[in-house]
């Protein structure tokens, strides 16, 4: 157990959970996110000896085994000050689900939008 559980530290650590950051061209930074899942199990059990000769030692029969699995789940997106979560599998769910997770970027766009229109409103007493 104490070999299997090195290994898996080996594999697994914070580059796998929170992978390495990738840049475009463009300046928009992608960073993986992903899920990790390990188990073990171990088990075993003594057995009479066949035979009743003086000293025999019960047998002893056991096992033991581990499995991992890692599985990608989103993309944290960052561009300038903003950064948003793509799911790689969005969860099931209605579409007043899916509407409330769009609340935050649609407040930056409108956000966004105010700001345009103020600058240029700005801009425009400016010229006067």
């Amino acid at each position: 157990m104490e070999t299997a559980t090195q290994k898996i530290r080996e594999m697994v650590d914070v580059n796998t959970i929170v992978g390495t950051p990738i840049t475009t061209p463009d300046g928009v930074t992608l960073i993986p996110v992903s899920k990790v899942t390990f188990g073990f199990t171990a088990g075993g059990s003594e057995f009479a000896p066949k035979s009743k000769a003086p000293g025999d030692k019960n047998a002893f029969a056991g096992g033991s085994g581990a499995g991992i699995s890692i599985t990608p789940v989103a993309f944290l997106v960052v561009h300038g000050e903003s950064a948003k979560v793509l799911s790689v599998n969005p969860p099931p769910g209605t579409s007043t689900d899916r509407i409330i997770e769009s609340v935050p970027e649609l407040i930056d766009k409108i956000s966004g939008l105010i700001k345009s229109r103020k600058k240029d409103k700005d801009d425009s007493d400016f010229r006067t």
